[in-house]
């Protein structure tokens, strides 16, 4: 028995166009990306899908919200599925850093997991939440296809994770993950396998 999670970044948010970063800040979608979700809603709709889950931030609950809607299911929303929170570096762009910030930049830059931002979680504690997330449901549904709304960083760190690759690498083997695009993994008894990464839900359609 194998169950298939469709791990799936949010839709775009209001600080999507300043490149700001949200963390745990709780914003909203964008009109953008209220679309993107709609689209998302619009698979979840075919997908035969057994579960749909969220981060209880604002941004992840208003892009699964539909696709539960559309599948007939109960939206579950689970505090483990939060985003990392950055520390001193929230709600600041990459040039705010580089300006007030130079030398913590430069250490994250070069090592994001061992000179994370300060006053934020350590990154190493996101891959376990979410792995002990991804534990719990494979022994709860087993089989099945469940869709799980989360976040850009949590989502790679957790693929690295599961996929024995060193977590402090995350930004350069996943430099981008699309809003609302589908992150397939299987997880069955042994390894789990990665079946599709920035898959678009509706074809011919960029997110």
């Amino acid at each position: 028995m194998s169950l298939h999670v469709f791990l799936v970044r949010h839709g775009e948010s209001v600080w999507h166009d300043e490149n700001r970063y949200a963390g745990v800040t709780d914003i909203d979608l964008s009109e953008h990306g209220r679309a993107q979700a709609a689209r998302l809603a619009s698979w979840a709709g075919r997908a035969d899908l057994t579960a749909v889950w969220s981060s209880p931030l604002r941004r992840c609950r208003q892009t699964a919200e539909g696709s539960a809607t559309r599948a007939g299911l109960p939206l579950m929303v689970e505090p483990r599925l939060r985003e990392l929170d950055f520390g001193i570096a929230e709600g600041m762009t990459r040039a705010e850093m580089r300006q007030r910030l130079p030398a913590v930049l430069k250490a994250f830059e070069a090592d994001p997991v061992g000179s994370h931002f300060p006053e934020g979680e350590d990154p190493v504690a996101v891959g376990e939440r979410y792995a002990d997330f991804l534990g719990g449901l494979r022994a709860g549904h087993r089989e099945g296809r469940v869709l799980v709304v989360a976040h850009s960083t949590a989502i790679r760190l957790t693929l690295c994770r599961l996929l024995g690759l060193p977590l402090r690498d995350y930004r350069g083997v996943f430099p981008h993950l699309a809003n609302c695009t589908l992150n397939e993994l299987i997880l069955h008894d042994g390894a789990p396998s990665l079946l599709a990464l920035n898959q678009h839900v509706t074809p011919g359609v960029p997110e």
